[in-house]
C-alpha cells in the first residue's frame, strides 16, 4: 500500500500517511474532515480523475490507514504531514482542497511553508478563522459545545459518532439525504480511528485560531460552505473567512449542510472543476454566489 512517511526519524517518530492517487493531469490534494478520513472523498475520487485531474487524498495521522501515534495531533504538525505529501510525491503548482477541520490544515500550512509548490486553495465547510468564542471573536462557538463533544466521547464515543452523523449531513424527522447505509458506513470509518486523536482533533480544530493563517494566502481561492450548517455555523467560519480573504470567490449553498461534499456534491464537483481548471488570472476575483 502506498505511503507517506513523515515525523522526526531522527527521534524514531516516523509516522505513515496511507495516500491514494487517481488521474493525470492538474494536481489536486484532498485534505478530510474530522471524524473521517480519505474516503468521504469517494464521490470526487470516482469522477473528477476522469477530467483532466490527478486526484490525491491521503489519512490524516490517527485516522484511516495511517499510523495512529499517541500525541502529535497540533496543526503546526498536520501542516508539516502535509507538506510532506506535496514534497515526497514532488507536485508543483497543485490545488489543496480542504473540509472542515482540513481547511485549517490549508490555513496552516500556507502561513508555516510558505504556501510552496500551491497555486490554488478550496475551504469548504471550513472551521476557519477561528471557531471558538472570545471577547476578540464575538461570533465564536461557546467552548462549552466543545468541552460537551469532548465529554461524549469519553463517555460513548460510538453513541456520540452515530448521533453526530446524523447532524453532519442534516438528518431530521423530515429531512433524509443520505441513507441509513451511508450514515453506518461513516460510523465505521470514524470508529476505526484513534480515540485519543477523535479527542485532541476536537481541541485543534476548535482552539487554533486561523485568522492570521488566512491572510497569508495569497492564490486564488474558493471558499464553500452551506447556510444550515449546524456542525460548523456559515456565521462563524464561512462568512468570517470570507471577509478575511478579500480575493477569494465565496459560494453559499443554500440550505447545504456540513457534509455538502456528499449532499451537494453533483454542484460541488462541478464548482471544484470550474475552479481549478481555470486560469488563475480568472480566478483571482472577489464574489459572493448562493445557490
Amino acid at each position: 500500500m502506498p505511503y507517506i512517511k513523515t515525523g522526526d526519524q531522527r527521534q524514531n517518530e516516523a509516522v505513515n500517511l496511507f495516500y491514494e492517487d487517481y488521474g493525470q493531469g492538474q494536481p489536486v490534494v484532498f485534505v478530510h474532515g474530522w471524524p473521517l478520513d480519505h474516503q468521504m472523498w469517494e464521490y470526487q475520487l470516482t469522477d473528477l480523475p476522469g477530467r483532466g485531474l490527478r486526484c490525491i487524498a491521503y489519512d490524516r495521522r490517527g485516522f484511516g490507514k495511517s499510523s495512529k501515534p499517541y500525541d502529535g495531533y497540533n496543526y503546526d504538525t498536520f501542516a508539516d504531514d502535509l507538506k510532506a505529501v506535496l514534497d515526497q510525491l514532488d507536485l508543483q503548482n497543485v490545488t489543496l482542497v480542504g473540509f472542515s477541520m482540513g481547511a485549517g490544515e490549508i490555513a496552516r500550512y500556507m502561513s508555516r511553508h510558505g504556501g510552496a509548490r500551491v497555486a490554488k486553495v478550496v475551504l469548504a465547510s471550513g472551521v476557519t478563522p477561528y471557531l471558538l468564542k472570545t471577547d476578540d471573536n464575538p461570533d465564536g462557538v461557546d467552548r462549552s459545545t466543545f468541552d460537551d463533544m469532548v465529554d461524549k466521547i469519553r463517555t460513548d464515543r460510538a453513541d456520540f459518532l452515530q448521533t453526530f452523523g446524523k447532524q453532519f449531513y442534516g438528518v431530521g424527522m423530515l429531512s433524509k439525504p443520505v441513507s441509513q447505509a451511508m450514515l453506518d458506513g461513516d460510523f465505521m470509518r470514524a470508529y476505526l480511528a484513534s480515540p485519543k486523536a477523535t479527542i485532541d482533533c476536537v481541541r485543534a480544530f476548535s482552539e487554533t485560531d486561523f485568522r492570521s493563517d488566512v491572510q497569508t494566502i495569497n492564490v486564488p481561492a474558493l471558499i464553500i460552505h452551506g447556510d444550515a450548517d449546524k456542525t460548523v455555523p456559515i456565521e462563524s467560519s464561512g462568512e468570517q473567512t470570507a471577509n478575511l480573504m478579500m480575493n477569494a470567490s465565496y459560494k453559499i449553498y443554500e440550505g447545504a449542510p456540513h457534509g455538502l461534499f456528499y449532499t451537494e456534491r453533483e454542484q460541488f464537483n462541478r464548482d471544484l472543476l470550474e475552479f481549478i481548471l481555470e486560469p488563475s488570472s480568472v480566478s483571482n476575483r472577489t464574489s459572493t454566489v448562493t445557490y
